[in-house]
């Protein structure tokens, strides 16, 4: 069983720069058949941005996604982990921060993504969020 975030993340993970456009984000979240893409400039994590900011922080107030930058409405108070954290640290901080995914860095360079349905599929596959998690993404 796995101990560590390193061993359930998901590796090389989908970023954007700050100044792309919500549509050009959300064409690489579709490309990735991933929710969320990081935010990365100079190299340094510096936000991550999901698809449901893009819906509740853009479309909900009627933002043009084509002209709406990613530093628009990008999630930038981060909290995120290390490749060697412990799966129980990682799953408490999401619990605490009432978040589902965190940044995985080294230094200030991100190296991955772990989700709360990562953590399901290891400690519980058999939930129905580990089942879910485990099945294959919607295209």
């Amino acid at each position: 069983m796995a101990t560590t975030v390193a061993e359930v993340m998901t590796r090389e993970p989908i970023s954007v720069g700050p100044q792309e456009s919500l549509a050009v984000a959300a064409r690489a979240m579709r490309a990735a058949d991933a929710g969320d893409v990081l935010v990365v400039e100079d190299d340094r994590l510096v936000g991550i941005l999901t698809d449901r900011d893009i819906v509740v922080r853009a479309v909900a107030e009627d933002r043009d996604p084509t002209a709406a930058t990613v530093r628009d409405v990008c999630s930038s108070d981060l909290e995120s982990v290390t490749p060697d954290t412990r799966l129980e640290d990682a799953a408490e901080l999401m619990r605490l921060r009432a978040v589902r995914r965190l940044p995985v860095v080294e230094g200030s360079r991100p190296v991955g993504v772990v989700s709360l349905g990562d953590l399901a599929v290891e400690r519980d596959e058999e939930s129905v969020l580990g089942q879910v998690s485990a099945m294959p993404g919607n295209r």
